[in-house]
């Protein structure tokens, strides 16, 4: 299979695309630099191109996608944020599929959070097409915090996103599926980490499997929603966090 990776260079996107290379796969990383295709997500004119080039080095038919590509609650601007973590990846998601329905069996993976469902979607402000103003009004409560905020709303609105697209999508063939992890160790938890607002909240946040997960642990469930095993899984969030959410809303359910 032909499978295209944002956020290839590092972390969970670095871990997928080792794993799909190892099982034989072509793999078409795009990120920043380290990549087969370097592109800036959150600007619309490299994203276009990245989605074009992309569709040029898969010969206009693409197996697969898995989705990484993002930011965590320490990045500066909330705002951009947003802009990577839920605009881009739902564009990059929507640019890739007429590719995608060329092929035979394909399948997506687009990576959420556990932190999804920190916010419901009745109470995320991107559920009601917000201004720049307007999100910078309501994250104003959070102070210094604002980037946690943040970054539930994205990864709520994000999981909402692909769930939307799960009627047209299967009906067109392709599988559509997310994960949500937890704590990750990765660049970008780490930081997080060296953040003086989160550093101590992620050092104190634990999970019942007492550990941070590998990326390659995500990469794993990832490899396999792309399989032919996984076939009948379509429009699922599968949650892997050590138990976070079990443990901390047992009968949200």
């Amino acid at each position: 299979m032909t499978i295209a990776i944002t956020g290839s260079a590092s972390g969970i996107g670095a871990a997928t695309a080792a794993a799909l290379s190892a099982a034989g796969h072509d793999i078409i990383g795009i990120d920043l630099r380290d990549a087969d295709v370097r592109a800036d997500l959150a600007d619309p004119a490299s994203r276009a191109a990245a989605i074009e080039k992309v569709t040029e080095r898969c010969g206009g038919t693409l197996d697969g996608a898995v989705l990484c590509a993002g930011v965590g609650p320490h990045t500066p601007d909330p705002l951009r944020l947003i802009d990577i973590n839920y605009h881009a990846a739902v564009a990059v998601l929507d640019g890739l599929l007429p590719v995608l329905c060329k092929a035979e069996s394909p399948a997506v993976v687009v990576v959420s959070s556990v932190a999804s469902v920190q916010v419901t979607w009745a109470e995320n402000p991107l559920a009601t097409d917000p201004t720049p103003a307007d999100l910078t009004a309501a994250l104003r409560p959070a102070g210094d915090y604002a980037g946690h905020l943040a970054y539930a709303w994205s990864k709520n609105a994000l999981t909402v996103a692909v769930r939307r697209r799960a009627a047209d999508w299967g009906a067109a063939g392709v599988r559509l599926n997310t994960v949500a992890p937890g704590t990750v160790d990765t660049p970008l938890l780490r930081a997080g980490l060296d953040d003086p607002r989160y550093g101590d909240l992620i050092r104190g946040f634990t999970a019942p499997i007492a550990r941070t997960a590998e990326p390659a642990e995500i990469a794993s469930l990832t490899t396999y929603l792309l399989g032919p095993q996984a076939g009948y899984i379509h429009g699922a969030q599968f949650v892997i966090d050590g138990g976070v959410d079990a443990a901390t809303r047992p009968t949200m359910f």
